[in-house]
C-alpha cells in the first residue's frame, strides 16, 4: 500500500475517490480550500465532475442533483458555507438521497475568523436546517482518519440512503501526516430501486422531499425515525484510553483528543486515575458507552473548542449519576497538554478553577 505525505484536506479527496465518488460540486473557502483544489485536480482526471458552483447554495443543490442519479457524490466547505447548504441537507434527507459534506470548522459565529474551533457541533449533529431529520456525524482526528472516515461516510450514506458530514477544525485539515492510500473499492449498493438516471428502467421512480398530505408526511416522518434508531442502534464509533479503572473520564474529539491522549499519558504518570473516551460518530453519539462509564468513573470532563456544545449529550448520557464538568477554548484558542493537565489536577481534587 503506497504512502504519502499530505495535508488531512488533501486526505479527505483521496479517500473519497477510493470509495468511488465521481462527483464534487463546491466553492473554496478557509481553511477548507484544499479540498477543492484536489478535487478540481484529481476528479475529472478519474473521469469524473468537479464543478466551482456559484454559490455554496447551488453547490448543495448540484449534490442533490447528483445523489437523485445514484451517483456517490460530494461537497465540502467551512462553517460560514455549511450554514448556507443547511436547506438543501434538510431537503437530502427528505428525499433519503446518500451523499458526504465536509465541514472544516472555523472560528465564529459570523464570518468570525479561520482558526480552528468545533462550535458546529450543534449545527452538524443536531440539525441545522428544518424538519425532523438526522445527519450521520463522523470526526476525524488525524490525516489518515480523513482518510479513512471519508470512505465509511460514503458506505453509511448508502446504507441508511442518508446525508453523512464530516466534522474537521481547521487544524485537522492544515495538519500533513503520512497517509495510507487505500486501494479503491466498488459500491456495492444497488440504487436501481429508487434512483432516476433517464434511462426507462427508472423511468417509474421519483425523487422528491415534498409530502402535501399530513398523514403520509407524518408516515414518512415516522419511517425517517426508524431509521435514525436503527443508526444509533448499529453504527456508534468511539475510541476507549485507560477507562476501565478512570475515576475522571475526559470525553474529547477532533484535534482536542489528540492532545488529551498526552495529557492523559502525563496524569496517569502522576497517579492520576484519568483516562479519555474519544466519540468518533458525533452522530450517532456513544450515550450508551458513557452511561456505562457511571459504573466506575467518579466524574466526567468535557473539553471541546467552544462554549460548551458535546457537553450537553455527555450530561443527556450521564443522568445527573456523576458530575459532568466543561473545560472550553473557543476563537480559535487551542489547549496546551499543560493546560488540560491542570483542569484534570483540578477537578480531582476538588478545587476551584
Amino acid at each position: 500500500m503506497a504512502r504519502q505525505f499530505m495535508k488531512g484536506n488533501d486526505a479527505i479527496v483521496v479517500g473519497a475517490l477510493a470509495a468511488g465518488c465521481r462527483a464534487y460540486y463546491g466553492y473554496p473557502i478557509t481553511p477548507a480550500s484544499e479540498i477543492a483544489h484536489a478535487a478540481a485536480l484529481h476528479f475529472p482526471a478519474l473521469g469524473g465532475v468537479f464543478i466551482q458552483a456559484e454559490s455554496e447554495v447551488a453547490a448543495m443543490n448540484m449534490v442533490y442533483g447528483s445523489a437523485g442519479m445514484g451517483v456517490r457524490t460530494m461537497t465540502a466547505s467551512s462553517s460560514p458555507g455549511f450554514s448556507l447548504k443547511q436547506e438543501g441537507l434538510s431537503y437530502c434527507a427528505g428525499a433519503e438521497l446518500p451523499c458526504v459534506v465536509v465541514n472544516i470548522v472555523r472560528g465564529g459565529p459570523g464570518l468570525g475568523n479561520i482558526a480552528p474551533e468545533q462550535a458546529d457541533y450543534f449545527q452538524i449533529t443536531k440539525g441545522g436546517g428544518h424538519g425532523n431529520y438526522r445527519l450521520i456525524a463522523l470526526a476525524p482526528n488525524g490525516a489518515q482518519e480523513m482518510c479513512d472516515l471519508t470512505m465509511l461516510a460514503f458506505d453509511l450514506a448508502d446504507k441508511y440512503r442518508n446525508p453523512a458530514c464530516i466534522m474537521a477544525d481547521g487544524i485537522t485539515g492544515q495538519m500533513m501526516e503520512v497517509v495510507e492510500i487505500p486501494a479503491a473499492k466498488a459500491a456495492l449498493v444497488d440504487h436501481g430501486t429508487w434512483a432516476v438516471d433517464g434511462t426507462p428502467a427508472t423511468v417509474g421512480n421519483l425523487i422528491a422531499s415534498i409530502t402535501l398530505e399530513p398523514e403520509n408526511l407524518e408516515l414518512h416522518n415516522l419511517k425517517l425515525d426508524a431509521k435514525y434508531k436503527r443508526l444509533e442502534a448499529e453504527e456508534v464509533r468511539l475510541e476507549r484510553y485507560h477507562v476501565d479503572d478512570a475515576d475522571l473520564v475526559v470525553v474529547a474529539y477532533g484535534v482536542v483528543s489528540r492532545i488529551a491522549y498526552s495529557a492523559v499519558d502525563r496524569a496517569r504518570a502522576e497517579g492520576l486515575k484519568v483516562g479519555l473516551l474519544r466519540p468518533i460518530t458525533l452522530w450517532p453519539f456513544p450515550t450508551k458507552a458513557i452511561a456505562d462509564l457511571c459504573a466506575t468513573a467518579a466524574s466526567f470532563l468535557a473539553v471541546e473548542l467552544s462554549t460548551g456544545q458535546m457537553v450537553e449529550d455527555v450530561r443527556l448520557a450521564v443522568e445527573g449519576r456523576r458530575p459532568v464538568h466543561f473545560y472550553g477554548r473557543c476563537g480559535g484558542m487551542v489547549p496546551g497538554g499543560d493546560e488540560l493537565l491542570a483542569e484534570f489536577r483540578r477537578v480531582l481534587g476538588g478545587g476551584a478553577r
